[in-house]
């Protein structure tokens, strides 16, 4: 069911200031323009890499998600992994059928990519919060 690594999510304070790091510090050329995604409660910036992308993540107003995790690790880091998967609603039963959480309302939902997505719960993922995400279509 697992297929490629698509994104290493990180939350930041700050998306302005963490595309400096990875421009000035770590080299990165391919850094997208930040949107927001106010139906997630964040603003997001993907930055290419050869292999995956990083998709940094930053609060959309008080109410996000992201706010918490910021709470608690008030530099950012690492939040989530995202790996793609054929068909998200195969994947989704898969899942269920071996007792993993599905966050949220348990359907899913469009991503930053455009295609579905949902999380899964990092209690029965060795504590790491998981997206499983559909195979975009064409260029990402």
């Amino acid at each position: 069911m697992i297929g490629n690594l698509n994104h290493v999510g990180v939350a930041t304070p700050s998306i302005a200031e963490s595309i400096k790091l990875y421009r000035d510090v770590l080299g990165a050329t391919k850094i997208g323009e930040p949107f927001d995604l106010p139906a997630q409660g964040v603003k997001v910036c993907f930055i290419d890499t050869p292999t995956a992308q990083i998709e940094l993540i930053e609060p959309f107003d008080e109410t996000s998600p992201i706010t918490g995790f910021l709470a608690k690790n008030p530099k950012g880091g690492q939040h989530h992994v995202c790996f793609e998967v054929a068909d998200i609603h195969a994947a989704i039963a898969e899942m269920r059928a071996k007792g993993v959480t599905i966050l949220g309302t348990g359907e899913p939902r469009i991503g930053a990519h455009g295609t579905p997505v949902v999380f899964l719960h990092p209690k029965e993922m060795g504590g790491v919060l998981i997206e499983l995400m559909e195979t975009p279509k064409g260029d990402h």
